[in-house]
């Protein structure tokens, strides 16, 4: 009835009389003590009360549906269905190239990757938002399990045009007052940044803040702004420098994310050893 509005498409829909849907109806809101339907006028219409109940219901619904194609159809239904957290930068290369690996082994199986902010990741896995994560050791590692890939160190990345561009090394300090596009404040790799211009001494000019990697380097690309990006996430090109930091270096540990306890079916202990196997080719 919520999809149609209209008893006589509803009632040919659901092989039921009008009467029986009108008295289920009723029913339900005397249950519910609301209104769910408007019926004063010449059009049904659903209530605020009625829209608020079937934004609930439908991903429900929509998930009963799909469970019971699986039962009348096995062979057309994804075998398991994989939730992949990531961060930005990982989300440039690295993780695309896991996921088509990973579907390419498995074509019947489904991933949904959410491109998150460290804290955001770590929320999502204690809440069992997620089942995996390729992010940075949090804070908090009380309710989650952090398994090491690598080291990475952050890089500068501005224009070919820019001052800096022909520099070998850059200190810290030296980004005093400079014109910079950063990540915003709630990602841990910020954070770790503004850790390391303390350390320095230096207040670098924050014009910009922008949560994606992509969009950050063609920003980049196109203004004097100077950025600083792990290196793993891009690449020098004729346009584009990038420059060692020193003096402190940034680094980070990127890893797997897991719930401490967890149960971890078999399909996603394989993405986890997909993303180990890729981690050391690229090293």
């Amino acid at each position: 009835m919520a999809e149609t509005l209209n008893f006589t498409r509803a009632v040919e829909r659901l092989h039921v009389t009008q009467s029986t849907l009108s008295h289920q109806i009723r029913q339900m809101e005397e249950e519910l003590g609301v209104v769910l339907f408007d019926r004063s006028g010449k059009k049904v219409r659903m209530t605020e009360a009625g829209e608020l109940l079937r934004s609930y219901m439908a991903p429900a619904l929509a998930q009963i549906d799909r469970g019971v194609q699986a039962l009348r159809n096995p062979g057309d239904a994804p075998t398991s269905h994989i939730r992949l957290g990531t961060t930005p930068s990982f989300n440039r290369r690295m993780v695309p190239l896991c996921v088509s690996t990973f579907l390419n082994q498995h074509p019947g199986h489904q991933v949904t990757v959410e491109e998150l902010s460290a804290g955001a990741i770590a929320q999502g896995i204690v809440n069992d938002a997620l089942d995996l994560a390729v992010s940075y050791q949090p804070a908090e590692t009380g309710d989650l399990w952090f398994e090491p890939l690598y080291k990475e160190e952050m890089r500068l990345v501005v224009a070919a045009s820019h001052p800096l561009a022909r520099w070998r090394r850059v200190r810290m300090v030296e980004l005093h007052h400079l014109r910079m596009v950063l990540l915003p404040e709630s990602f841990a790799t910020r954070q770790l940044l503004e850790e390391c211009f303390e350390a320095a001494g230096a207040v670098p000019l924050v014009v910009a803040q922008l949560n994606s990697i992509s969009p950050m380097i063609e920003l980049i690309r196109l203004t004097d702004l100077a950025g600083i990006i792990t290196e793993t996430a891009v690449q020098p090109t004729a346009d584009l420098r990038v420059i060692p930091l020193e003096d402190p270096t940034p680094v980070r540990t990127p890893g797997l994310l897991w719930r401490r306890g967890a149960s971890r079916s078999p399909t996603v202990r394989q993405m986890a050893e997909i993303i180990r196997q890729a981690v050391g080719e690229a090293g």
